[in-house]
């Protein structure tokens, strides 16, 4: 009895010993994982009246940005309905690659279509993959053409730390950003599209018989929170941007790498009242400048593009060439990506990985102006109408919307877009409006527009 009971005390040492141990492993499991996720953790609080930043932690520090990402993919969807390239009932297409992306997402069909302000509601509120996919492929021709106009950019508003690979945000090595830029683009959201801000306010919509709700908890918790973007993937933590104001207070705010969404959302919150106050009531100058025009890449000055001796869309660029060039005058960096050739380079000091990715657009098209800031390396494939061209693209973009405008019913559906060609040493701007499915629908609106005295002719792109 005495040696069954021995056994049974020694087993149950044994047990618990065991036991304790484990405890012990999961502890210092747990105990290293949050270490982990509060090194990564970053935030900033701008004051989005005069510029001051009134807290920053680690807030120039690499970030993912999750879904963050489709801030810039929103941010040119506003540009081009303000452009008159697209309308908020424009029709996007859902390809099989757009339709397979993982979710969150809105769950539409290959081939199948919704409107453009249902795919901006969505991603807003449901943070929709799918729907971002689509947009970029829309006005990007597909989506590493699109992720390139968002690295270009994300440039020329003075996003210095950014490089995106795609338009939703999920998991990428190569795209990256800081809590800093992410606080600058949506102070630039707000300022060059105060038309469409209110869209990063909607907590819900309606998406046939279906009510779709939003992940953003801080709107109507949060007095004076108007939007922005959450985002989340296990490498980036939990993220959020926030803009709120309070009288004539205004604040930009921006938390990342939160280890729940719980916290994220107490840390932002605690943000938001201890710097609100602080925030200044004067000031009205605008902090971000517009990157429109014609001029997208301002900011690659170190980079000299050639004008009249670069490729054009009609030639294939030489990758290998210009991969050897930037090998050889650049150091070694994380995550590049080569740029495009141009024929004859000046001038080549690339200093970083993503002034080489926002090189590779302008490369593209030639010189500065020869990039679209909305459809740029975005020629839609099918048929065109080519309604002019010039050697200037501004005039050439003038002569869309004013296409546009006397036509309006005719090309309700089409997107307009120039095209940079050189022709005996000079560069010009084809004016074109793409989208149409079909030869015969390309030469019925254009015959329609000959009706109105527009000249044009349908091309097959």
């Amino acid at each position: 009895m005495r040696q069954a009971l021995s056994g049974i005390l020694s087993k149950s040492a044994s047990s618990l010993k065991t036991i304790m141990i484990l405890a012990l492993a999961m502890t210092l499991v747990v105990a290293e994982a949050a270490s982990s996720q509060a090194a990564k953790s970053a935030a900033i609080v701008i004051d989005a009246k005069t510029g001051k930043v009134l807290y920053s932690s680690d807030a120039d520090g690499r970030r993912y940005p999750a879904s963050l990402t489709k801030m810039m993919t929103l941010y040119l969807t506003f540009e081009a309905m303000a452009k008159g390239k697209i309308a908020k009932n424009s029709r996007v297409v859902f390809s099989a690659r757009a339709a397979a992306e993982p979710p969150t997402k809105l769950g539409v069909r290959p081939g199948g279509v919704v409107t453009v302000e249902t795919a901006i509601l969505s991603m807003v509120t449901k943070s929709a993959n799918d729907s971002a996919t689509a947009i970029g492929e829309l006005l990007g021709g597909n989506e590493a053409n699109f992720a390139r106009m968002m690295t270009a950019k994300a440039r020329a508003l003075g996003m210095k730390s950014t490089v995106f690979r795609n338009a939703n945000g999920l998991p990428d090595p190569g795209q990256f950003t800081t809590a800093r830029d992410m606080a600058m683009l949506g102070i630039a959201l707000r300022e060059h599209f105060p038309q469409y801000y209110g869209y990063f306010s909607q907590r819900s919509f309606l998406y046939g018989r279906r009510r779709i709700n939003g992940h953003n908890r801080l709107l109507g918790r949060i007095k004076g929170v108007d939007g922005i973007k959450t985002g989340y993937t296990r490498a980036s933590g939990y993220n959020l941007v926030s803009s709120v104001s309070d009288g004539d207070r205004r604040i930009v705010a921006v938390v990342m790498g939160g280890s729940s969404g719980g916290s994220r959302d107490n840390r932002m919150a605690g943000l938001i009242n201890t710097y609100m106050p602080k925030a200044s009531s004067r000031g009205s100058g605008v902090l971000i400048a517009k990157a429109g025009g014609g001029n997208p890449i301002t900011a690659l000055a170190k980079v000299f593009l050639p004008k009249h001796d670069a490729p054009t869309p009609d030639e294939k660029p030489d990758n290998d060439a210009i991969a050897a060039l930037v090998e050889e005058n650049a150091p070694v960096v994380e995550e590049t990506t080569p740029v495009v050739q141009t024929r004859k380079v000046k001038t080549v000091a690339v200093a970083t990985a993503d002034d080489i990715a926002t090189a590779r657009v302008a490369a593209a098209y030639g010189d500065a102006e020869a990039v679209d800031p909305v459809n740029t390396a975005s020629v839609p494939s099918g048929w065109a109408i080519q309604v002019a061209s010039s050697p200037k693209r501004s005039e050439a973009q003038a002569f869309l919307d004013k296409t546009s405008k006397q036509a309006p019913s005719i090309l309700a559906d089409a997107s307009g877009f120039t095209v940079a060609f050189d022709k005996d040493g000079v560069t010009y701007y084809r004016a074109r409006f793409g989208g149409f499915g079909s030869k015969n629908a390309a030469w019925k609106a254009c015959g329609a527009l000959k009706k109105k005295k527009i000249e044009c002719y349908a091309v097959q792109q």
